[in-house]
C-alpha cells in the first residue's frame, strides 16, 4: 500500500497565457467565474466583475451574444481599468461569435480569451467556416481560445458518426461510453483543427463539461490521458445551494487529487438575493481545504453537541469568518502570507484546547457547566483568558494585532 500523502503530482500541461494570468505549466490552479448580467449593461457588468475579482476570481467570463454586448466589452474593460480592477475577461460565444468578432474588432482586441463551443459554433456546411473565422480572429489578435464542449449541446453529427462506428465494433460500447467519447473527440478534433489553421498549441485550453459527477470524472481522466492542453474543470449546471456545492466538490476533488485540472469554475445557481461571488468562495475553499492553494485564513470550528448548549461559539465562528474575508483585500496587499493563517473557534473543553493549540490563534469557549472563561492560544501557547460580554470584539482585535505583527515582519 502506498504511503503517499497529499494529491498526486500535477499533470504536466502546456502553459497558456490569459491576459496577466498563466493557466497550466507550473502555475497554480486558477479560479474562474462568470457574470450573469446583461453584458450590454456596461455599469452592471463591470460592477459584478469587480465584485467577483474582489472575492478572488482570477478570470471572469462574460456572455457575448449580441452586437450590443460585443460593443460593450471594450467599454467594460475600460471602466474596470478606471476602477483599478485588473482581471482577464473571456468572451463566451455561441452561434454568432464569428459575426460579432468581425463586426466589433474592438471587442476582439479587448477580450483576453475566446470561448468556443464546437456544438454551437455552426451547423452543417457553415460549421467549419464559422469555426475557422473565430480561430483566425484569435490568431490575428494573439488571443488564446478555450474549446469548451458541453454534453447539453454536443455536435449531433459527430455523435451520430461515433454511434455508427460503435455499431461496427465486435463488442459495442454502451451508449453512455459513446457519448463520453463524443465529448472527448469533439474537443480534441477541434483543437487539432485550430492548430491546423495556425493557432499555436500553447494558446488552447480544453473543457468537456457534463452535469453528472461520475461522468465528469470519467471524461476528464480520459481527456487528460490523451492530450497535454490545459484543462478547465467544472460540473455544468451543478445546481443550487448545498446540492451544487456538494456535487461540484465531489467531482472536482477527485480530479484535482489525481493531478488533473488547471483552472476551475463552480457553476452554482445563485439563490434569490445571494451574491454571485458564492461560486468564487466555494472554488477557493475547495482548493484551500485540499492544500492546493491558500486564499484566506481558514477557521476551524466545532459542530456543537450537547456540551455546547450556547450558540455563542457559532456566532463567534461566523464573526471571525466574516471578519477575515472582509479584511483580505487589505491584508493581501499589506501582509503577504496572511492567507496561510489558521484560526480555531471551539465550543468546549473536550477538543477545544487541543485544536486551539494546533492553530496559529485559537479560542476555547466554555461549554455547559464549565467555568465562564475562554482561554486564547497563540502559536500553541496559552496567552490569555477572555471573560465577559466583549469576547468577540477582543478576540477579533487579537487576530488583527497578530496579523499586523507577524506578517508585516515576514513581508519586510
Amino acid at each position: 500500500m502506498s504511503d503517499r500523502y497529499g494529491p498526486a503530482p500535477r499533470r504536466r500541461a502546456r502553459a497558456v497565457r490569459v491576459g496577466t494570468v498563466t493557466v497550466g505549466g507550473d502555475a497554480p490552479v486558477v479560479v474562474q467565474s462568470m457574470t450573469n448580467t446583461d453584458t450590454a449593461d456596461v455599469k452592471a457588468t463591470a460592477q459584478q466583475i469587480a465584485e467577483l475579482w474582489r472575492a478572488g476570481s482570477e478570470v471572469v467570463r462574460v456572455t457575448v451574444n449580441t452586437t450590443e454586448a460585443a460593443a460593450a466589452v471594450p467599454r467594460i474593460v475600460e471602466r474596470l481599468a478606471m476602477m483599478g480592477v485588473e482581471v482577464p475577461i473571456v468572451g463566451d460565444f455561441h452561434y454568432n461569435g464569428h459575426q460579432l468578432l468581425a463586426a466589433e474588432p474592438a471587442c476582439a482586441e479587448a477580450l483576453a480569451k475566446y470561448r468556443i463551443n464546437p456544438g454551437n459554433v455552426g451547423f452543417g456546411k457553415k460549421k467549419d467556416v464559422q469555426f475557422s473565422t473565430i480561430v483566425e480572429t484569435a490568431i490575428r489578435y494573439g488571443k488564446p481560445v478555450r474549446i469548451g464542449v458541453n454534453w447539453g449541446s454536443l455536435d449531433q453529427s459527430l455523435a451520430a458518426r461515433l454511434m455508427d462506428e460503435n455499431h461496427d465494433r465486435a463488442e459495442p460500447w454502451d451508449a453512455a461510453r459513446v457519448l463520453r467519447e463524443a465529448l472527448i473527440v469533439s474537443a480534441l478534433e477541434s483543437a487539432q483543427r485550430a492548430e491546423a489553421l495556425g493557432l499555436p498549441g500553447d494558446r488552447i485550453i480544453l473543457s468537456a463539461k457534463v452535469s453528472g459527477v461520475q461522468e465528469l470524472i470519467a471524461v476528464y481522466r480520459d481527456l487528460a490521458a490523451r492530450c497535454d492542453y490545459p484543462l478547465h474543470l467544472g460540473l455544468t449546471e451543478a445546481g443550487m445551494g448545498s446540492k451544487g456545492i456538494v456535487a461540484s466538490t465531489a467531482a472536482l476533488a477527485v480530479l484535482l487529487q489525481e493531478g488533473i485540472g488547471d483552472t476551475i469554475r463552480i457553476s452554482l445557481t445563485p439563490e434569490p438575493g445571494q451574491s454571485r461571488t458564492a461560486e468564487v468562495v466555494v472554488a477557493q475553499e475547495l482548493l484551500q481545504t485540499m492544500g492546493l492553494r491558500a486564499f484566506t485564513p481558514l477557521v476551524t470550528a466545532c459542530p456543537g453537541c450537547g456540551r455546547t448548549t450556547s450558540s455563542f461559539f457559532q456566532e463567534l465562528a461566523k464573526t471571525v469568518q466574516e471578519h477575515v474575508r472582509a479584511k483580505m483585500p487589505e491584508w493581501k496587499l499589506k501582509h503577504p502570507g496572511v492567507e496561510n493563517l489558521s484560526l480555531a473557534v471551539m465550543g468546549c473543553v473536550v477538543n477545544g484546547p487541543g485544536e486551539s493549540r494546533h492553530a496559529d490563534i485559537g479560542i476555547s469557549l466554555p461549554g455547559t457547566g464549565e467555568a465562564p472563561a475562554a482561554p486564547v492560544f497563540i502559536d500553541g501557547v496559552k496567552a490569555m483568558t477572555l471573560r465577559g460580554d466583549n469576547i468577540a470584539r477582543e478576540f477579533v482585535a487579537i487576530i488583527d494585532d497578530y496579523v499586523a505583527r507577524r506578517y508585516r515582519a515576514e513581508a519586510g
